[in-house]
């Protein structure tokens, strides 16, 4: 993968972390500046990109720090992680979060109660312990369905012919506000091979918008992280969910944090 499109590919150790307000602010820039120039690049008005800064495994101390620099809306990967920081940061009334990684239907009354955003909905089981937890809280949730571009058996989301059917399910579940789509490309150093993930996703939308039921929106493409996000504007994405290059590369790698499910992670988000 070239270093002007990515630089996935210099390492692990690449972002250093943050460990004051300024490192914050001063990486957050610098991210933003690269969604600025990809959007450039692909003629594009950058304010059609959300940064979603991802603080999974990221202690409540530094959690409260990008706060500080002006963070309001946060990623986690695994729920129970996610509803303890909400619990431990409830002070900050306006911090909102996003759930981004994969649910099992018995942490479906964890998301119902806390989330703001649910990012990897790929199964009708999930949708309706969601909708039914969602309905008995009396609230409504953001969602996309996650799809599984790069073909691998060890990511989740929907295969990509299957998704059509899945949309056409989901407006009995009037709890759920389908957004768009969601995708974890391919972890590779060639980024023609991780593009075509991107144009998948951003193909199967566009195709999908001409079937819709008219209560499901899909304005919405989630795809891209700290070492692709590029790539991702290029090809259409209006929400890039980037964790090291705003908090810094974590120590070990995600299978140390949750070997038993790592197959949710990707290396370098």
């Amino acid at each position: 993968m070239s270093s002007s499109t990515s630089p996935s590919s210099v390492g692990h150790g690449r972002y250093p972390q943050a460990v004051t307000v300024e490192d914050f602010r001063r990486n957050l820039v610098a991210v933003q500046a690269r969604v600025d120039t990809a959007c450039r690049r692909a003629g594009r008005d950058p304010a059609g990109v959300r940064l979603l800064p991802v603080s999974k495994t990221i202690d409540d101390a530094r959690i409260r720090l990008a706060y500080a620099a002006g963070c309001r809306l946060l990623g986690e990967n695994k729920v129970q992680e996610a509803h303890r920081k909400w619990e431990a940061m409830a002070d900050l009334r306006d911090l909102r979060w996003s759930v981004i990684g994969h649910l099992q239907t018995n942490k479906a009354k964890l998301v119902a109660r806390f989330a703001a955003e649910f990012q990897a909905l790929d199964s009708l089981r999930v949708a309706e312990a969601l909708d039914r937890r969602l309905q008995t809280e009396g609230r409504s949730l953001d969602v996309f369905v996650q799809v599984n571009t790069s073909g691998e058996a060890s990511k989740y989301g929907l295969a990509p012919e299957d998704v059509p059917a899945f949309i056409q399910a989901l407006p009995a579940f009037s709890a759920l506000r389908v957004r768009g789509l969601m995708t974890l490309a391919l972890f590779s150093s060639e980024a023609e091979r991780v593009r075509q993930c991107f144009v998948l996703l951003r193909t199967l939308r566009n195709r999908l918008r001409q079937s819709a039921p008219a209560a499901i929106s899909l304005d919405e493409l989630s795809m891209g992280m700290s070492g692709d996000f590029e790539i991702a504007i290029e090809e259409g994405a209006t929400v890039v969910r980037v964790g090291q290059a705003i908090f810094g590369a974590r120590a070990l790698p995600d299978s140390h944090y949750w070997p038993n499910e790592s197959i949710t992670e990707e290396p370098h988000p």
